[in-house]
């Protein structure tokens, strides 16, 4: 994701302005911390774009068997990132995930494509499960771009399936029917409550967690007590898919021959007549306030993900999860109290998604990006609530909650530990001016032979400022 040119230029351009600022609050070129310090974030830079572009072309190298390389390549063209992050996956299991991602896929084309009548639509929903492993099965008259040459082109996919042990062809079929059945039932209807909103999305993404949580079982590589924990499967789905139903608010209220909006009514009611009217400038401050109010309720799923990840024994199965929801707590971070969602869709940048995708390898920087991600919420909720944001006050609470869970699993607050240490040397050193302006005592290491005031004054202002700086 960061092997264009212009994303090197931007990026070393950042470099070269953090050394301008270092310069200009008075340090100078030849200072040899400085320059040590630029070398190594020039390095470290440089370390990531590489392994970022190795991990990318490893995901564009296509198997020689044809089926399987259209499935691949198919991935590549319609997910690069699922495309890089499934590699962390051995084999045999990321052979079986890649064709679940695109039958599941195909399945959410159908549901997606506004032209099928819904007479038509609603039984192939239905019937989908049935045409998996049909090798006869195409659609030319859905979707389009990359998916309708995905529905072309089924029979590959259908023969790639059948290739697959029959452990894993059985999950995939069991999901496709349950997320089918779903995905018709929501068709006629419209997602009014809290509850139509959380059913919905188990039916598109928890049942997704919830069949890879099988797939997992069933490569060996995880204990069946994964496979068990179905309220931690459901909220690893849930919390993704919540996090892009709130970042794609313009691409799909702008999506033609007609719109299709998951956002609950019971919660963007309190803030418009019609769902269309965040889009409108004048309606910015009610916008923000229901956006945020839907960052909230994505929010409650985060601990169950820091429990479910904690479970995982397996380190490829481990990154091949933690990646994805690390991205979705930045994105929510960066859509929270954010009005430019509703003007365009809101991303990381390339070398922030780089550096996740390089650098997550096991819990502790799991709970690394959820506590701080988690704290750029909290702070934003802070200037919220005292804008009067309705539910900045639940945001907190739940950002302290995230933050008390990343703790519990061991996460250690570095930036907490040094305000500690700040208190500790600024009490011991107030004591030590105290002592030796007053003349009583004599220390050993700091005794000043004078009875000036002004030199014992210069004394301690160069204790606090040397130990200040050896703390730094």
């Amino acid at each position: 994701f960061s092997d264009r040119d212009g994303d090197r230029r931007h990026d070393r351009g950042a470099v070269a302005r953090t050394s301008w600022r270092l310069d200009g609050s008075g340090a100078t070129c030849g200072d040899g911390r400085i320059q040590t310090r630029i070398e190594r974030a020039n390095a470290d830079l440089e370390n990531t774009q590489v392994r970022t572009k190795r991990a990318a072309d490893r995901a564009k190298r296509l198997p020689q068997e044809p089926c399987l390389a259209f499935c691949y390549g198919m991935l590549n063209a319609v997910s690069r990132s699922f495309a890089v992050v499934i590699q962390q996956l051995p084999e045999e299991l990321r052979d079986a995930v890649c064709v679940f991602y695109l039958v599941l896929r195909a399945l959410d084309t159908v549901e997606d494509d506004m032209a099928l009548p819904q007479a038509r639509k609603l039984p192939l929903l239905e019937e989908f499960h049935r045409y998996v492993g049909d090798e006869e099965f195409t659609m030319e008259d859905c979707g389009d771009g990359h998916y309708k040459e995905l529905m072309m082109e089924m029979p590959k996919v259908a023969r790639v399936f059948g290739n697959l042990d029959k452990k894993y062809r059985n999950v995939i079929l069991d999901i496709t029917k349950r997320m089918g059945d779903g995905m018709a039932e929501f068709i006629p209807k419209r997602v009014e409550s809290v509850d139509d909103y959380d059913q919905y999305c188990h039916y598109v993404a928890g049942l997704v967690g919830i069949g890879l949580s099988k797939l997992f079982v069933a490569s060996g590589l995880e204990n069946r007590c994964i496979g068990t924990v179905k309220e931690l499967s459901n909220s690893m789905g849930l919390f993704l898919q919540k996090t892009n139903i709130i970042r794609d608010y313009l691409e799909d209220i702008l999506e033609e021959p007609a719109p299709r909006m998951f956002w609950p009514g019971e919660i963007w009611e309190l803030y418009a007549e019609n769902l269309e009217d965040f889009k409108e400038e004048a309606n910015q401050e009610e916008a923000v306030m229901c956006l945020n109010h839907m960052i909230a309720d994505a929010l409650s799923h985060a601990q169950d993900c820091l429990s479910y990840m904690s479970k995982l024994q397996d380190e490829s199965v481990f990154r091949f999860c933690a990646i994805p929801q690390i991205m979705a707590m930045i994105t929510l971070a960066l859509c929270y109290d954010n009005a430019e969602v509703f003007e365009k869709v809101v991303k990381m940048r390339r070398g922030l998604t780089a550096r996740v995708l390089v650098n997550t390898h096991d819990m502790e920087d799991v709970l690394m990006y959820f506590h701080t991600w988690a704290d750029v919420i909290g702070n934003k909720a802070l200037e919220a609530y005292a804008r009067g944001d309705p539910t900045a006050e639940d945001v907190v609470v739940l950002v302290e909650a995230i933050k008390d869970e990343c703790k519990r699993y061991g996460y250690v607050d570095k930036g907490e530990g040094r305000s500690y240490l700040n208190l500790i040397l600024w009490f011991l050193a107030v004591t030590y001016f105290l002592l030796v302006f007053s003349g009583n005592i004599r220390t050993s290491t700091f005794y000043i032979d004078s009875e000036s005031v002004v030199q014992q004054a210069i004394a301690t202002i160069t204790l606090v400022f040397t130990s200040l700086f050896i703390l730094s």
